[in-house]
């Protein structure tokens, strides 16, 4: 039996669609299982034992216009799947479905020609479940046992990193001295989700302060934000404890250097998902994004930093720009809140270790929070 599935949104949605290919693979070990993502993301899944193969879609390149789409509809459809399940709403998404010829084909009832295109149909019930159990329907529309989709186990995106990948990042980050670790990543795709980098450079100096180490972290095109808020901090290569690894990492390098950290302090982003979903304590800073809208990070050391600003949410994705013009969402945001959550993870992972240092017990200390903790 052969399986595809697609999903060429963004990096966190592909992410989120892990535990639904897990269970697959698990109702069907034996099945070949291939995955479809955006182009640039294939590599981060490389390593993935439950994938054959990893395929993209470069939808502003090569697989870009009609003819273009029709060429790779024929490429797929010479792979001969038995199932194809479609976990992007869009109308090509739809199309490679259609063209895939797969005798079974799971996707959304809210997705473009839904009718025409699936032998098997769900509802996506957005405001009732969260994203990875919205896209857990598409397996259980398909007659996947609930003893494989209620598994805990299985519906944790788990990810597997090339081995290369985790050599270069323990590379990178040995040139930092003994210490915890924590990473700021002031980018985002949006700009609206992107927190002030006033904010990230006082959580940046605050950090060092306490004797901590500081990864400065951003994706292509994001790098003028990092030197800005490397600036605002007045941090620079001959800073100690500082490293600015901005643009300087492939995606599987920048996923191996978060499951590192001790703390992420991050957008709502698709980093954002690649941090917890490796069990690395997160604190998420949401602005015109709620939790309610599914794609808040999970886990017990996991925290979202938000306002009650009246007009949020604004979008699913958020804006170019405020539709308010205001900003308040991120604006009205205090750095001290968000350091002291940090802070917080920082002490709890050095207790858990048994590395707690003299700085950070002593920041604890001053904020009247040592006793409570040890």
């Amino acid at each position: 039996m052969r399986i595809a599935v697609w999903n060429t949104a963004f990096l966190g949605d592909s992410l989120l669609t892990l535990p639904l290919v897990r269970v697959l693979k698990a109702a069907w070990p034996s099945a070949e299982m291939d995955f479809y993502v955006r182009k640039g993301l294939a590599s981060l899944y490389a390593a993935q034992p439950e994938l054959a193969h990893v395929y993209t879609c470069d939808k502003r390149g090569a697989h870009k216009g009609f003819l273009a789409m029709l060429n790779q509809g024929r490429e797929i459809a010479a792979r001969r799947y038995d199932i194809w399940v479609d976990a992007h709403l869009s109308l090509r998404s739809s199309m490679m479905a259609w063209a895939s010829r797969a005798p079974v084909r799971a996707g959304y009832s809210e997705s473009c020609l839904s009718r025409l295109v699936f032998t098997v149909r769900t509802s996506r019930r957005f405001r009732e479940f969260q994203e990875i159990e919205r896209l857990l329907l598409l397996a259980r529309a398909l007659g996947v046992p609930n003893r494989f989709t209620d598994d805990p186990s299985l519906t944790w995106p788990e990810l597997h990193l090339p081995a290369k990948a985790v050599s270069q990042a323990e590379e990178l980050l040995g040139q930092l001295r003994p210490g915890c670790a924590v990473g700021l990543h002031p980018g985002s795709v949006w700009p609206t989700k992107r927190w002030l980098p006033e904010g990230f450079a006082y959580v940046l100096r605050r950090a060092l302060q306490e004797g901590a180490n500081v990864i400065l972290l951003a994706g292509p095109g994001e790098e003028g934000i990092s030197r800005q808020v490397a600036e605002i901090a007045g941090a620079d290569a001959k800073t100690a404890g500082f490293l600015n690894l901005s643009g300087k990492t492939s995606l599987p390098v920048l996923a191996a250097v978060l499951a590192r950290l001790d703390c992420y302090v991050t957008n709502d982003s698709g980093a954002m998902h690649l941090a917890w979903a490796q069990h690395t304590p997160v604190t998420a800073i949401f602005g015109p994004t709620v939790k309610e809208l599914g794609f808040w990070p999970r886990g017990e050391e996991s925290s979202v930093i938000e306002t009650d600003a009246d007009c949020r949410p604004c979008g699913l994705h958020g804006h170019k720009a405020c539709p308010k013009g205001h900003f308040q969402c991120m604006r009205s945001i205090d750095p001290e809140k968000v350091w002291q959550d940090v802070l917080s993870k920082l002490l709890k992972r050095s207790k858990n270790t048994q590395h707690k240092s003299d700085s950070l017990a002593s920041a604890f200390a001053r904020n009247g929070m040592l006793q409570k903790e040890f």
